[in-house]
């Protein structure tokens, strides 16, 4: 199979020590540096060693917590974190080529400062800048806020369905809302509103930019935002999707979903699910990647990543699951199953390090060179910003060509897609 035709992308999802709970407490974890910007720099850049498309840098409104529906009083295991906007914002100038998504809760937070922030990371980054949108029914995180309130979890037992079905779609749709508002923010000024001419004392033209206009159900947003277009035009949006709601809000939002298979036929059952969403959302000209979620335990021996997963889980005091398939074993084997479920029409994999001292680097230099040796991975950057990497073009400024014809016309607003007056 040739890569140059059918790439494979990879991301790594950076969270704490790792996604293994007692992570922490491995050797070389360094617990007491988790909170320092060196830190996360130094994953991002040992990311970047291995050419991976992206980093995704996990994020709550609330302490970690055991439990998916609320707090727990654990003591053993990590809490708290910095924001992961500001964590990408800090990094973004020491890195080059490598993607920097952090992730924000959209249910509890405005959209018109969402876009004001990842725009700002996409000027830091020089056009590698992405989003990853959560949303969140637990009554813990609403109460931090006080504008709204939710029921109980139902089903708590369930994993990845705390929340009854109707209140799942209504977060989702309004997720949606939140991503369309966001984009329309991106879009307010064209990529020429700055003029700049020190001569004529005009640094920007009014008549591009525009007002938002945005009146749904869960918003309304008039813009323009106050940051100009960023330089990928559309930062990447991103998201998890665990089930039919999800992947409608990946269809008809994203450019890139995460989904936890747990098999090839699952990974194709659900790469079919997003496929007629997206189709039903009118995007079937649209490159929307899917991308399979794995926990990953690597080693080049066998039977030693086996060995510490066990270590960790008696450290924790329970064998540990996840949303998402648990791999344990070399990069070789790693690689088969890869390659396996990517012919099951999966474009990319969103890898979580269980360690991110040990698996990090498994991944960076036991798989990628695995990976090139089979020619289904790059051997260079190929692209400056994070939609090149992905084979996403630079979308059109959605206002640009309707203001161009109504440029002579009067200063102020002129509908929906409407100009600032001057």
């Amino acid at each position: 199979m040739s890569a140059s035709l059918n790439p494979l992308h990879l991301a790594v999802a950076l969270d704490d020590a790792g996604w293994h709970p007692a992570a922490w407490r491995e050797p070389g974890a360094r617990p007491r540096d988790l909170l320092t910007a060196g830190y996360w720099a130094e994953a991002v850049a040992e990311a970047e060693r291995g050419l991976l498309d992206f980093v995704t840098f996990e994020d709550s409104l609330a302490l970690q917590s055991s439990d998916r529906t609320g707090p727990d009083d654990r003591t053993d295991q990590v809490r708290g974190r910095l924001d992961a906007v500001l964590v990408a914002a800090r990094v973004a100038p020491l890195t080059t080529h490598i993607g920097l998504v952090p992730t924000a809760v959209a249910t509890h937070t405005e959209p018109f400062h969402l876009s004001k922030a990842i725009a700002t990371l996409d000027y830091v980054s020089s056009g590698r800048a992405g989003l990853r949108v959560r949303v969140s029914a637990r009554p813990d995180e609403a109460a931090h806020f006080g504008r709204r309130s939710f029921p109980p979890p139902v089903g708590a037992a369930e994993p990845g369905r705390p929340q009854a079905p109707d209140l799942v779609t209504e977060l989702y749709d309004e997720a949606a809302d939140y991503v369309e508002v966001v984009r329309r923010l991106w879009d307010s000024w064209e990529d020429d509103a700055e003029i700049r001419e020190v001569a004529t004392g005009r640094f920007i033209d009014r008549n591009k930019l525009h007002y938002t206009d945005f009146h749904g159900r869960h918003f309304s947003v008039k813009g323009p935002s106050i940051t100009p277009r960023p330089p990928q035009g559309q930062p990447l949006v991103t998201a998890l999707a665990e089930s039919a709601v999800p992947y409608r809000l990946v269809a008809r939002a994203t450019d890139v979903g995460y989904v936890t298979a747990h098999d090839a036929d699952e990974a194709r059952t659900i790469v079919a699910a997003v496929r007629a969403e997206q189709e039903a959302a009118g995007r079937n000209d649209d490159t929307v990647h899917v991308f399979g979620d794995l926990v990953v335990f690597l080693d080049e021996r066998p039977g030693v990543a086996r060995a510490r997963r066990d270590r960790l889980d008696a450290l924790a005091g329970e064998t540990w699951t996840s949303d998402a398939e648990v791999f344990t074993g070399t990069p070789s084997q790693l690689a088969d199953l890869l390659l396996e479920w990517r012919r099951a029409g999966l474009t990319g994999f969103r890898l979580r390090p269980a360690t991110i001292g040990r698996d990090l680097p498994a991944i960076t230099r036991g798989l990628v060179p695995e990976l090139q040796a089979r020619g289904a991975f790059r051997r260079s950057y190929e692209a400056r910003t994070l939609r090149g990497l992905l084979g996403l073009p630079r979308p059109a400024n959605r206002y640009a060509t309707a203001a161009t014809a109504g440029a002579a016309a009067a200063a102020g607003i002129t509908g929906a897609a409407g100009t600032v007056g001057a």
